[in-house]
């Protein structure tokens, strides 16, 4: 067995709960959910943690406002800052946020080394942003962590609820706790999503409504919960036994 793996599995031992917040495919909103959900539950006074595993497009960063001064101590691994009083790992620590080409063998590479080298500590979550689409990253993930559960995102598009359905069928497939489906950028709502999450006997979590005003919050959390799509965000969290 690779040796990065067992060191993995010792790094996660102190972590209570794994949520590995995914789609199948971009632009659905999947980081800002995951980053949302991380703010959430650290201001209600958990430990958090999140790992932002979209080595392509990392966008955590962006959220949560990341500074350039914030940037990871070097002890025995790599020990995330604290931003937002969430600790936050993501690719853009050594990429210095310029494109990254990566391919094949290289891109599980990097994921196994960002896994096994970063030193959560005890957490009462780690929110991992996952890479969209169910390539080899996604696939990656899912078998480098044993203990996650997946809060899955889609939007009203039919088009992403096509690549969401085949997530959804992989993991189930494989066994792997879902939490649920929420239904995200919702103008008009309709039941086309909530049907076709309850056909794969699935938990529809709720509708979160295109906020306009969002985009004038990003980078900024302190205005993020003050946002539209935090409001909805929040009464989907009261649903779920978290």
């Amino acid at each position: 067995m690779e040796v990065r793996v067992n060191v993995i599995e010792k790094r996660l031992r102190n972590v209570k709960r794994i949520i590995s917040v995914a789609s199948g495919k971009g632009g659905v909103g999947k980081s800002l959910v995951a980053s949302s959900l991380a703010l959430n539950l650290s201001h209600k006074g958990f430990n958090i943690g999140l790992f932002d595993l979209d080595l392509y497009g990392p966008s955590s960063h962006i959220i949560l406002g990341v500074k350039k001064q914030n940037f990871p101590e070097e002890e025995k691994g790599i020990i995330p800052p604290k931003i937002h009083g969430i600790n936050f790992m993501s690719i853009i620590y050594f990429t210095k946020d310029k494109p990254s080409p990566f391919r094949g063998i290289d891109i599980s590479n990097i994921i196994i080394e960002l896994l096994a080298i970063t030193q959560w500590g005890p957490l009462d979550y780690l929110i991992i942003d996952m890479p969209p689409g169910i390539g080899d990253e996604t696939l990656d993930v899912i078998r480098l962590i044993k203990k996650s559960e997946f809060l899955v995102v889609s939007t009203p598009s039919k088009v992403a609820l096509g690549a969401v359905s085949k997530l959804l069928k992989i993991l189930i497939e494989l066994k792997i706790p879902i939490i649920g489906v929420i239904e995200n950028m919702v103008i008009t709502k309709s039941s086309f999503i909530e049907n076709e999450v309850d056909k794969l006997d699935l938990t529809y979590l709720g509708t979160i409504y295109f906020d306009k005003n969002l985009e004038e919050s990003i980078g900024k959390p302190d205005k993020i919960f003050k946002t539209n799509f935090m409001k909805d965000f929040d009464k989907i969290l009261g649903e779920i036994d978290l």
